[in-house]
């Protein structure tokens, strides 16, 4: 068996790798009127921390060189360390009892409005990122405001959503030194606004969330707020984090964060990557093919074929290639395409085949502006600060309203893995089946072609498009 490579701590040195990563991160800024023109209070630079979440420690994948005798023989506390990490793998993957997988009706919307007008370019985001905030925006309003959030979310009341929520970052959360699925959250205050300490007790306790706070507006506590996704997201959208800014009339910031890095379960071969022609809705472009043949799931729909690449933190990546005269749109609108790729592979239409798979490296991005998406998405009430009700949040929560809601991402493949990141900033201010005699086929992803990502329990990651690849592997 080969060793994965074994990083035992948590520091960002330890998650930072080139290969095999995903990173998101989804802000959440809350400001109002009644705080604009208002003079900034002075508050001393150097930390700004109030208090740090405990994230969950894990059992650390066994380096079996660590192991080795002089003799060349394996440790039996080898073997020991190796079933406590897998007995943690194990329960990690299923969901609690009572706990359902997050709703079809939200993945099934937010991909069809985020990403259901690619008009020839990439296409990409983090759903459950998404999902994590937006739980964060939940615990923050009440009545209408709530409960449209709510409806998206597929919950009935706010007490099955912490649950809902405390699951999920349970079975995602890994970070064993060989693979990683670290999510975290923060919150930074303003320190003129009388806030409800429940509230944020609750976001701390049931969301893992950091709080910080300092002067709004400053360059201080800006480049503190940049610092900390940077170093969550291992500085994967160090360009896009440049541009947040906490302004002086910023009440709450929320940010969620994830990021994902694993290896292929099998690498593809540097010496078989040759170049090739993608073809583009403007045209033929060159573009570096991976290649691979292995015998695998061949997966078919009305209007799509599919295979996946497994990962070695128990995921996979999905890659469904429109068929001849259907568009990505129209497959982003294809309830079948939305099974398959929250089915984890568990789809009736499928046979085992020799698959010759031609994958292109990309490196794709996307910056996507949210205040439009959401109204279509059913969230309103945030938006209009004459009916926004952000009561949990503080004792004077008049005229409070989002602002302002993006979301940038970006994913990287290479023979090695994938790299990507993700976030949103949201502020409040005042083909068909092969022949039966076909034993193996050639799958070419050389046009423009939809592609998820899942964690361990089929949990969707990202999704995006790839319309337009350019050369994988982030440097």
């Amino acid at each position: 068996m080969k060793p994965k490579e074994n990083t035992q701590n948590q520091k960002t040195v330890s998650r930072c790798r080139r290969y095999g990563g995903i990173a998101g991160v989804l802000v959440l800024v809350l400001a109002g009127f009644l705080l604009a023109g208002r003079p900034r209070s002075s508050h001393p630079g150097g930390s700004f921390v109030l208090a740090s979440a405990a994230y969950p420690q894990m059992a650390p994948y066994p380096d079996e060189a660590q192991y080795v005798t002089a003799s060349g023989d394996i440790k039996d506390s080898y073997y020991d360390a190796y079933d406590a990490w897998w007995a943690e793998q194990r329960a990690r993957m299923e969901l609690p009892e009572g706990v359902s997988p997050v709703s079809r009706d939200f993945y099934k919307k937010s991909m069809e409005e985020l990403l259901g007008d690619s008009s020839g370019k990439n296409q990409v985001y983090s759903p459950l990122n998404l999902y994590f905030a937006l739980s964060m925006l939940a615990e923050i309003t009440e009545g209408n405001s709530r409960s449209q959030i709510l409806e998206l979310l597929g919950m009935d009341h706010v007490e099955e959503l912490r649950e809902q929520n405390k699951a999920l970052f349970g079975i995602s959360y890994c970070d064993d030194g060989a693979s990683a699925c670290i999510l975290s959250n923060s919150l930074w205050l303003n320190p003129d606004v009388d806030f409800k300490k429940n509230t944020l007790v609750r976001l701390s306790r049931d969301y893992f969330a950091s709080s910080y706070q300092g002067e709004m507006g400053s360059a201080e506590l800006n480049q503190a707020f940049q610092d900390w996704i940077n170093q969550q997201t291992c500085g994967l959208l160090k360009e896009q984090a440049a541009n947040l800014t906490l302004e002086p009339e910023t009440v709450i910031t929320l940010a969620s964060t994830i990021y994902f890095r694993s290896k292929w379960s099998q690498e593809f071969a540097r010496g078989l990557t040759e170049e090739g022609t993608f073809h583009t809705e403007a045209g033929e472009v060159p573009c570096l093919f991976m290649r691979q043949s292995d015998n695998r799931n061949y997966y078919w729909g009305d209007q799509f074929s599919a295979v996946g690449c497994s990962l070695e933190s128990g995921g996979a990546m999905w890659f469904l290639l429109p068929d001849q005269g259907v568009s990505l749109d129209e497959l982003l609108t294809d309830s079948q395409a939305m099974d398959f790729l929250l089915a984890n592979g568990q789809w009736d239409n499928r046979r085992s085949l020799m698959i010759h798979l031609s994958l292109p490296k990309f490196d794709v991005s996307s910056d996507l502006n949210l205040i439009e998406a959401l109204p279509l998405l059913g969230i309103l009430d945030v938006l209009d600060p004459a009916v926004a009700d952000f009561t949990p949040l503080c004792h004077n929560p008049e005229q409070l309203f989002l602002s302002q809601a993006r979301h940038a991402a970006r994913v990287s493949i290479d023979e090695e893995g994938c790299l990507a990141a993700a976030y949103t900033v949201l502020s409040v201010c005042g083909a068909g089946a092969p022949p039966e005699e076909i034993e193996e086929m050639d799958f070419v992803l050389d046009r423009p072609f939809l592609f998820g990502v899942t964690g361990t329990t089929g949990e969707l990651l990202f999704v995006g498009t790839v319309a337009q690849p350019g050369d994988g592997g982030v440097e």
